[in-house]
């Protein structure tokens, strides 16, 4: 098959600098608008930059093209490079923005503590912090559902991470973060990340703000490395004393910078991301009868009291939190590749310094692979098994998100607790779309729902 230029490949025709300003805004405040209308307007596999632009950017989202991307070798595409939007947030070191061999290295040192009997030991967690915030409700109680799950996420990940149930640097640490990231939680607060000419460090400006948060973070983080180093102790088993542990395959740990960058990635990475798709899930529940009363159904054999295991296995409450993540999944796009050698996706030439944007969006909306991919259905993901091509809600190849079981975890053990205690209502019945929160994705505060009955005492 002779490869076809990237010149012919569908996209927008040559236009001013203004139109082309418009419609980054667009993409900015309106982005599964703009993403549904390129598809639409170019089909599946499309080009977004002008037709000679240097370098191109290009979307593709067919199972074939999302195969060849992530099975491509290193030296054909690399992705640390792309990534440079998130710098400034979780530094040069997380693992996202490294490449070749610094890349597996991170990603080596990173894997153990997100798998295997890891998770066990996390359930605890998971459970105390959603019952601690869950405690005060009572019929009539009414709560923003997405703040309500940001909350348990970031307690989640201070637990699991650091270790920290309490105490001044707790309270700092997750005050100070969640301040943080809520500076980047509308698409005003997104463009800081997408336009780096606003990032001005004046005190008083938005970007200055960040940078006084990000170093009141960073202080935070050092310490308790420091503490760590001078007072070890080989009981710990979060996160944060098995990175310090590890050793890669010269004997060499990881460095306070290296540390520091990874675990703002695993902050940023792990509490965002899962708080916007615990939101989303509860709401399908919720506003979906029969999507409710087939998953009570499923919990009344386990009994309030379940194995947090036995709650991992249940295949509704798993096909509930599959299509959460497909529907909306919470990123976009996968990491975007650029390409280092010439390679052909999809049958196109692509030259050294193209963009390739993997769109999950596009992917998990395909009518061919997904029947009315506008409805939330779970029972698809019961009737049949998707390829990694067809579903990819954490990204694919070398990668794909470490954290993705461990989130996938929490999802269920939170959604147990609050769906088995709790009967709830929307408070609007308006259907609830998609907003921008930094590169991502998430319901708005406009999410609110109301307990309207209690099923068990969960306060003992």
């Amino acid at each position: 098959m002779v490869s076809t230029s990237l010149r012919s490949l569908n996209g927008p025709p040559k236009t001013s600098i203004w139109q082309r300003r418009l419609w980054g805004l667009r993409f900015l405040f309106q982005p599964l608008e703009t993403i549904e209308a390129r598809r639409q307007a170019y089909g599946d596999d499309y080009r977004v930059s002008q037709p000679d632009a240097k370098p191109a950017l290009v979307y593709f989202s067919s199972p074939q093209a999302l195969e060849a991307i992530f099975t491509a070798k290193p030296e054909q595409l690399g992705a640390g490079r792309g990534n440079q939007i998130l710098k400034e947030l979780i530094g040069e070191h997380g693992i996202v923005l490294l490449e070749g061999t610094a890349h597996q290295r991170q990603r080596q040192l990173l894997m153990p503590p997100f798998h295997g009997d890891r998770m066990r030991s996390y359930a605890q967690v998971i459970q105390s912090i959603t019952a601690e915030v869950i405690r005060s409700w009572r019929v009539g109680t009414t709560f923003a559902v997405r703040p309500v799950m940001q909350s348990i996420s970031l307690q989640v990940i201070l637990r699991a991470v650091f270790g920290l149930k309490e105490g001044q640097r707790y309270e700092q640490l997750r005050q100070t973060m969640s301040r943080m990231l809520d500076g980047f939680g509308s698409p005003l607060g997104a463009m800081f990340l997408f336009y780096p000419f606003l990032q001005q460090e004046w005190g008083w400006s938005p970007w200055g703000k960040f940078l006084q948060r990000r170093q009141q973070v960073d202080d935070l983080l050092y310490a308790e490395i420091r503490d760590r180093r001078n007072q070890p102790d080989s009981d710990r088993t979060d996160i944060l004393a098995l990175l310090m542990a590890a050793r890669d395959a010269e004997g060499q740990p990881m460095s306070d910078v290296e540390l520091r960058d990874e675990l703002i990635t695993l902050l940023f990475a792990g509490h965002e991301t899962t708080a916007s798709a615990l939101a989303w899930a509860l709401y399908w529940i919720v506003s979906l009868p029969d999507v409710r009363t087939k998953l009570l159904a499923e919990f009344e054999g386990l009994g309030t009291d379940a194995d947090p295991m036995a709650v991992a296995r249940l295949p509704y409450l798993q096909a509930i939190c599959q299509e959460t993540l497909r529907l909306y999944p919470i990123a976009l796009s996968a990491f975007p590749r650029i390409v280092k050698q010439p390679i052909e996706i999809a049958g196109y030439g692509l030259e050294p310094g193209t963009v390739i944007m993997p769109s999950i969006y596009l992917a998990h909306h395909r009518e061919s692979v997904y029947p009315e991919p506008k409805q939330f259905r779970p029972e698809r993901f019961l009737e049949r098994q998707y390829s990694p091509y067809e579903y990819l809600p954490f990204g694919g190849g070398d990668r794909r998100c470490i954290g993705a079981a461990f989130a996938l975890f929490e999802m269920k053990l939170v959604l147990f607790q609050m769906v088995s205690h709790f009967q709830m209502s929307l408070v609007n019945s308006k259907p609830i779309r998609p907003t921008r929160r930094g590169i991502t994705v998430a319901p708005s505060d406009r999410l609110r729902m109301k307990v309207t009955g209690v099923r068990h005492d969960n306060r003992g």
